[in-house]
């Protein structure tokens, strides 16, 4: 059985999550801070956390970035705010969604099987050598490490996974809407703009191979070695 945390300092907002959530089947902790949500951690795997951003003691910025040092676990955001900033911000701290608050219930736990069966598929998924080179580029799938003439980069999650799944497919163009299916594991309404975003950041994590990734105007982006942006 799947098990969720739940951090929001809400309780009707827990108590509305953790009843469609319990209905599906899943497991159910709660944390009302950042706090609390940090000391569940310690003592529990997850197969997702929903973390509320606005909270006493610790925001949910702060608890991801704690739990980015050590875990890759799939993370939502929750926020009653819905600028583009705050989105950008939870991407690059490693977010693998965001849900502005008032939300459909339904419509979470939706994303919330779609993300939890993408992060299995990819924990799940093997390579016959579990590692692979192209140019400077090294992958080491079993540890998720990513080499970059021999330096380890730090990648978000989701970078990780735009990264493998586009050096899986080499020479392919593939649309943004594509990429959305595929990487994050639903259609992602209306946020094109998402990939593009973590498009850039992955450029600019590969430094000189950025050109690698190669835009594919009126497309989208293909993975080349040696191809021009």
């Amino acid at each position: 059985m799947d098990k969720i945390l739940i951090v929001d300092d809400d309780e009707r907002i827990r108590d509305m999550i953790k009843e469609y959530a319990t209905f599906e089947s899943f497991e159910i902790d709660e944390a009302s801070d950042g706090v609390e949500a940090l000391n569940s951690l310690l003592n529990n795997k997850y197969s997702l956390i929903i973390l509320d951003v606005m909270m006493p003691k610790m925001d949910g910025w702060q608890v991801c970035k704690v739990i980015r040092k050590t875990s890759d676990v799939p993370i939502i955001m929750l926020t009653a705010r819905g600028e583009e900033y705050d989105k950008l911000l939870g991407f690059e701290l490693g977010v693998d969604d965001y849900i502005t608050k008032p939300f459909s219930p339904r419509e979470l736990i939706a994303r919330i099987k779609a993300i939890i069966r993408r992060s299995e598929q990819i924990h799940d998924k093997k390579d016959d050598n579990n590692k692979v080179k192209v140019g400077g580029i090294e992958i080491d799938f079993n540890s998720r490490n990513v080499y970059v003439d021999g330096s380890n980069v730090s990648l978000t999650p989701k970078e990780y996974e735009l990264l493998t799944f586009l050096i899986r497919n080499p020479n392919r163009a593939f649309s943004r809407n594509q990429l959305l299916d595929s990487v994050w594991g639903y259609d992602f309404m209306g946020e094109d703009r998402t990939v593009d975003t973590h498009i850039k950041m992955l450029r600019e994590s590969l430094g000189s191979y950025r050109n690698y990734i190669v835009t594919v105007w009126g497309i989208g982006y293909k993975f080349e070695a040696g191809g021009e942006l």
